[in-house]
């Protein structure tokens, strides 16, 4: 037996286990198995497991075979970000953005950087057939406006659809937009004036931030728990101290950190707004991808003063480029009907009537169910793969639904030099940076996971990994 390989075996479990890949009673692959995947010998995993076991990593059970020790799982922070102050901040992500937009769209680079699906994983021919058929049975389609609030037959299909979200709306309670983006636009400028200030989870979507930037606003970053999403005391410390207008938040499956908000959180939020009269903006973008295929209720479902403005699109789950998303506007409907008007007079007419027309087919949770299961499974191959290549000490989110990894880096890696270092080798991702007003999370970054995996994913977190302890390692010796 190669001793060698026994340690670089070892060496592998210990870093699934230091990730979080590998969780507290987790059971590992039996030693038949195990030496068969890694095309080793029974007694090189037989060794492997019996390193593990003396260091309190692993246990063996008689009969049952080797689990994961509970004093060896490292998760990810289990607190809430500490902001140093609850205060109005100006937004300055733009620059950095613009840049980072650019190099996302470059078709040569490794996909890791915009939060987008695989074309393959779109259900597009489907869509496109369905297209070509109204095009050709309805000669005039496309020929004139559909304006607000959007197509009948589609508003009705969100309404159906309502129902699986724990909530019952009508076709009038919905505005149909071209994508969530504009939503949340149409929203923001419903509800605030240049000047205002917003509170914000942090970190959140740079997209919102920029947005935030370009209408003048001043954000109040409130704290997120990793698991449960934006920390209500502190929201409600913000609010009773703060003149804040409206806030925004993404309770499920959040961007960057894939936090879920729990059911009864959902509820303290929708009645803590109330509570201070405060609009909140709900960006419902990932609801329909939890990989236990249960759709998270939205705060709208505990809405009872209108004051929620519920946001969805078909971009992360049908077709990016179709751009059919949506809101609901509560009280704020009237306001939000002439502003889409003024913004972009209508949605385009031909996508709504694809996307109805497929909704009232069946086939939206048909393939919901297979893309769930994808997702689930390439988001695990990029956990195994940071916990086998990253430096030692990282740590990442570990999601129930979405697709996309928060990824916390040793303090010694400046997320924005490794970004510089891996442009070169053709590979994006989100630099943390990004994801905050005062652009902090340095030592962090955001992994796309909605490409199915490939050695060319595989190698590019490979040579992400050993950038990252190239960095650690010529920090520790200039110190």
């Amino acid at each position: 037996m190669d001793d060698l390989l026994y340690v670089q075996v070892a060496s592998h479990v210990e870093a699934l286990i230091a990730a979080g890949t590998l969780r507290s009673g987790d059971r590992l692959p039996s030693v038949r198995r195990f030496a068969r995947e890694r095309e080793v010998s029974i007694a090189t995993v037989l060794a492997a497991y019996r390193s593990l076991e003396e260091r309190a990593l692993i246990e063996t059970r008689p009969k049952s075979g080797h689990f994961v020790c509970q004093a060896a799982v490292r998760p990810v922070a289990t607190r809430p970000q500490r902001i140093a102050a609850l205060a109005p901040t100006r937004v300055t992500v733009s620059d950095v953005v613009s840049t980072l937009v650019r190099s996302m769209s470059d078709p040569r680079v490794v996909p890791l950087g915009a939060a987008q699906l695989a074309p393959e994983l779109y259900p597009i021919r489907t869509l496109n057939r369905l297209l070509g058929g109204i095009l050709r049975e309805m000669s005039s389609a496309g020929a004139s406006y559909e304006p607000p609030p959007g197509l009948l037959t589609l508003r009705r299909q969100l309404a159906k659809r309502s129902l699986t979200w724990g909530m019952s709306a009508s076709e009038d309670d919905f505005l149909v937009t071209s994508g969530a983006m504009e939503a949340l636009h149409l929203a923001l400028r419903a509800t605030t004036r240049p000047g205002d200030s917003i509170a914000v989870s942090t970190p959140i979507y740079f997209g919102i931030l920029q947005l935030l930037e370009e209408l003048g606003l001043r954000v109040v970053e409130i704290p997120s728990h990793p698991e449960h999403g934006m920390d209500l005391s502190a929201l409600e410390q913000a609010l009773k101290k703060l003149n804040i207008k409206a806030c925004i938040a993404i309770p499920s499956f959040d961007n960057p950190s894939g936090a879920l908000m729990p059911t009864a959180a959902r509820a303290q939020l929708a009645a803590l707004i109330e509570r201070h009269d405060v609009p909140l903006i709900e960006d419902d973008i990932y609801g329909d991808l939890a990989w236990d295929h249960s759709r998270p209720s939205p705060v709208k479902a505990h809405d009872r003063s209108g004051l929620v403005l519920h946001v969805g699109s078909f971009s992360k789950t049908l077709a990016a480029g179709y751009r059919v998303g949506w809101i609901m506007p509560g009280r704020y409907a009237e306001r939000v009907a002439r502003l889409k008007f003024s913004h972009s007079v209508a949605t385009s007419t031909l996508e709504q009537m694809a996307v109805a027309e497929y909704l009232s087919l069946g086939g939206y949770d048909r393939h919901l169910r297979k893309l769930r299961t994808r997702l689930t499974q390439q988001v695990r191959a990029f956990r195994e793969a940071i916990a086998a290549s990253f430096p030692v000490g990282t740590t990442v989110s570990d999601p129930r639904g979405g697709y996309l990894l928060w990824v916390t880096l040793p303090r010694e890696v400046d997320a924005m030099q490794l970004q510089a270092a891996a442009a070169k080798r053709g590979i994006v991702f989100a630099p943390g940076p990004v994801f905050a007003a005062g652009q902090r999370y340095k030592h962090h970054l955001r992994l796309n996971c909605g490409f199915p995996w490939s050695e060319k994913i595989a190698s590019a977190l490979r040579t992400l990994g050993e950038l990252a302890i190239q960095q650690a390692s010529d920090h520790r010796r200039a110190c």
